[in-house]
């Protein structure tokens, strides 16, 4: 567990856009299943990939097609709700930073850990991008 003055600016920094904070496996259970396309992020205290991550999330909403449902769990501290995050994502591995676009349930495009690391936020964000066109 970290400690919340440690994590607090990573959290609003999804939060303070409009993410749901997801803290427990119900309130996953709900956010994924629900109907229309739903980003989750798992967000992660990881300096070298999470850096760009946040910012190329916020960044990849400034198009005409965006999810309808922003949502987040944070690894290392809601534990449960990640865990359960992550079952919805398999095959994938658990990773952290990672991020995952539903639509209606189904797993539709996963950034793993190994797609942000060492990339700049701008080619994150046109990936992201990419999935909303298709997808949203």
């Amino acid at each position: 567990m970290y400690p919340l003055e440690l994590i607090k600016p990573m959290i609003e920094e999804l939060t303070n856009f409009g993410f749901q904070e997801l803290k427990t496996v119900e309130a996953v259970k709900s956010a994924i299943e629900q109907k229309g396309t739903t980003l989750v992020v798992v967000n992660s205290v990881c300096g070298c990939a999470a850096r760009n991550a946040r910012p190329a999330i916020l960044y990849s909403l400034q198009n005409a097609k965006k999810p309808d449902h922003l949502t987040t769990v944070f690894a290392g501290v809601d534990r449960e709700a990640t865990e359960e995050a992550r079952q919805y994502m398999l095959p994938f591995p658990p990773s952290s930073p990672s991020i995952a676009l539903f639509k209606d349930g189904e797993l539709v495009h996963m950034l793993e850990r190994h797609h942000i690391e060492g990339r700049m936020a701008e080619v994150i964000a046109e990936n992201l991008q990419q999935a909303y066109d298709e997808f949203c």
